[in-house]
């Protein structure tokens, strides 16, 4: 089985990095990282820096793909981007079309949420009604063969259900013990209908500062 990743300047790297440590565990699988152009990729905080080797139309027939998200979804997907046409195109080949946070806009964007109930970073819910889909606060959501998760760390949750249905829960829960995934977090505020409505709005606010500054470029 191959596993596209597809990517683009700006992503944000949980989103990718999560389902990439646990999909690379499966045995047999090939995971190939893509873009629209090869070479230096970097991400939202422009920190983190990947060797791209395999362009869209190289990697065009995978048998499951993954986007991820990030702050520049929104320009991507009403720009059309290159990303955009090629989930368009791959997802009538795939056996599961896969998001992460706002890769779900992307997936939109595409086409291929209208009708159906999706889940995307709790911040993007309204964009992601605009491409026909009923948002929803699931962590993984889905619907015949496409998959989305809600924002940054779900991805890792998404991938290893997409294991457990593909391989088994067996080679699901072995690897959840390799990689030692038993979260803990401090505080039960990882969603917006648990969080304190202050942290919220200060969330919602930064959020917001940083799409304006990707939107002014």
């Amino acid at each position: 089985m191959q596993i596209a990743i597809g990517l683009y300047p700006g992503f944000t790297a949980l989103d990718a990095i999560g389902p990439y440590q646990v999909l690379t565990q499966v045995p047999g699988v090939e995971v190939v990282l893509c873009a629209a152009e090869t070479g230096r990729l970097s991400d939202d905080n422009g920190l983190l820096h990947l060797d791209i080797e395999h362009t869209f139309a190289e990697v065009d027939r995978p048998d499951l793909l993954l986007v991820p998200g990030g702050f520049i979804t929104r320009k991507l997907a009403r720009d059309r981007d290159p990303i955009v046409g090629w989930i368009a195109s791959a997802h009538e080949h795939t056996t599961y079309t896969t998001s992460v946070c706002t890769g779900a806009l992307l997936l939109g964007a595409a086409g291929v949420l209208d009708g159906l109930e999706a889940t995307t970073h709790w911040f993007a819910y309204d964009e992601l009604a605009t491409y026909g889909a009923t948002p929803t606060e699931r962590r993984v959501v889905q619907q015949g063969k496409v998959w989305t998760a809600a924002g940054v760390s779900a991805g890792i949750d998404l991938a290893l259900t997409l294991v457990a249905e593909v391989w088994g829960p067996e080679v699901s829960q072995a690897i959840q013990l390799g990689i030692e995934y038993d979260p803990q977090p401090p505080y039960d505020s990882g969603a917006p209908s648990k969080a304190d409505p202050a942290i919220l709005e200060l969330v919602r606010a930064i959020s917001a500062e940083k799409e304006a500054a990707v939107r002014a470029g």
